[in-house]
């Protein structure tokens, strides 16, 4: 069972490594998790669930064991995280849990945690409390069983999500006159996932939509639920060319995440991606911070920085980007990983909020989304490259003394920055990897770079 704790939630394959009585474990040691600033307006917890076919059993498990705890549940149903994560707020909830394994294989279900006003519940403070308790036996219940009920998130939530469109969608005609007086048309890939119940708040969007996989399927008959890879993108991407969209959407299987394509059919990476929805916001309030992660293009800080905003570099994972976001009072923050942060959502990731904000760069530029990011496309980069080390900390302190002539810091992992090129090795948190970033300002010093890093860590796997 312990390995299902992982850094930033509990995941793992049903039934062999996760189960009911895992399900219920979780919800009788969940007090553990929480502090009490999180209590002191009460205890009730918010608890929603993906489609797939093991998480409403998983549900009905974890929900005994939050009453025994003596937690009052609040049953949101069928929702996507970032929906979850609204209703913690929104309620007033002490907490909350998605049961959902995000973007993994049908085979896998899991737990995703958040504490009063949808902070996290991650590795460094939390989870490895919860796991002591659940594989520490001896779990009981409060003696005061608590309440159940249950809400439609969905009006509030459609309410909050459309106030990030500018100007708001009264009308198709509105929309068509903010466009430049041509009504935009884009593509979304829900992969069968949970995106799927985004499609009336798409259309209150003001668009034209070209739907790809919106029937829920837990088994996700069509392609995987990640649009981190780029096969996984391929029918959204032909969909888009052959139907003359300006913009593709593909969602993950718990829809936190979005990976976008523009109007000629290339994927455009995230970092590029937050680099423009920052420069959207700060339009409108300049002079916020932006946090992005250390993984990032160059260009993003430049982009912040020229738009007005204060860029704040911070390390891989959601914990530390919402934890800085708010110690900062940022406005925005932005992951390679596709997740898109906003201080008006609880400073919480919400895909669809960063489509809107997308629709409403598009809108007022009157540009394609291929112009928009050309200008930020100017230096070479590597996506995540992992090699299979087993002494992680021994090479990186062998990088540290190889290339100790350029500016090194620790962030996370260790990254090297010279005036024409930088890297980034990190440690995975769960498995024998390291994962290594590069940029360069030509092609060429990328290759010769490159080379010399792979000859250094081994083939990458």
């Amino acid at each position: 069972m312990a390995g299902i704790f992982k850094a930033y939630d509990v995941r793992g394959i049903y039934p062999t490594e996760i189960d009911e009585s895992t399900a219920k474990a979780i919800g009788l040691a969940f007090p553990v998790v929480l502090d009490d600033s999180d209590l002191g307006q009460g205890k009730s917890i918010v608890v929603g669930r993906d489609m797939r076919p093991s998480s409403a059993p998983l549900q009905a498990a974890l929900v005994e064991g939050l009453l025994e705890a003596g937690f009052d549940v609040v049953d949101v149903g069928l929702v996507t995280t970032p929906m979850s994560y609204f209703a913690v707020g929104h309620l007033g909830a002490a907490g909350g849990v998605q049961v959902t394994a995000s973007h993994n294989p049908p085979r896998y279900n899991g737990f995703k945690f958040s504490r009063r006003d949808a902070r996290p519940v991650s590795g460094d403070r939390g989870i490895p409390d919860l796991e002591r308790r659940v594989t520490g036996g001896g779990l009981q219940g409060s003696g005061t069983r608590g309440r159940a009920g249950a809400v439609d998130v969905m009006p509030a939530y459609r309410e909050h999500l459309l106030r990030f469109l500018r100007p708001a969608p009264t009308s198709a005609g509105a929309a068509a006159a903010a466009s430049g007086g041509r009504r935009l048309k884009v593509a979304v890939d829900a992969a069968n996932g949970m995106g799927c119940l985004y499609r009336p708040l798409l259309e209150a969007a003001g668009v034209d939509l070209e739907l790809l996989y919106f029937e829920l399927d837990g088994t996700f008959p069509n392609h995987e639920p990640n649009p981190l890879k780029l096969e996984n993108l391929a029918d959204l991407c032909r969909r888009v060319r052959e139907t003359g969209a300006d913009l593709g959407v593909s969602f993950d299987g718990d829809a936190d995440r979005a990976a976008f394509v523009d109007e000629r059919g290339d994927p455009v990476g995230s970092d590029i991606m937050t680099a423009l929805i920052a420069g959207e916001l700060l339009a409108r309030e300049p002079g916020k911070a932006v946090v992005y992660d250390l993984r990032s293009s160059r260009a993003v800080a430049e982009h912040i920085a020229a738009r007005g905003g204060i860029p704040v570099r911070e390390r891989v994972g959601h914990s530390f980007i919402k934890a800085t976001l708010r110690k900062h009072h940022g406005i925005f923050g932005g992951e390679l990983a596709g997740h898109y942060y906003f201080r008006d959502n609880y400073h919480a990731d919400c895909s669809l909020a960063a489509v809107f904000e997308i629709l409403n760069l598009l809108r007022s530029s009157g540009k394609s989304l291929s112009q928009l990011a050309a200008p930020l496309l100017k230096y070479w980069k590597t996506p995540e490259i992992n090699f299979e080390v087993e002494d992680k900390a021994g090479a990186m302190a062998e990088l540290a003394r190889r290339f100790a002539d350029g500016v090194i810091d620790y962030l996370d992992g260790i990254t090297v920055q010279y005036p024409d090129w930088w890297f980034n090795v990190r440690p995975s948190n769960t498995e024998p990897l390291l994962r290594l970033v590069l940029e360069a300002d030509t092609r060429e010093t990328l290759e010769e770079k490159k080379a010399i890093l792979i000859g250094f860590l081994g083939a990458p796997v």
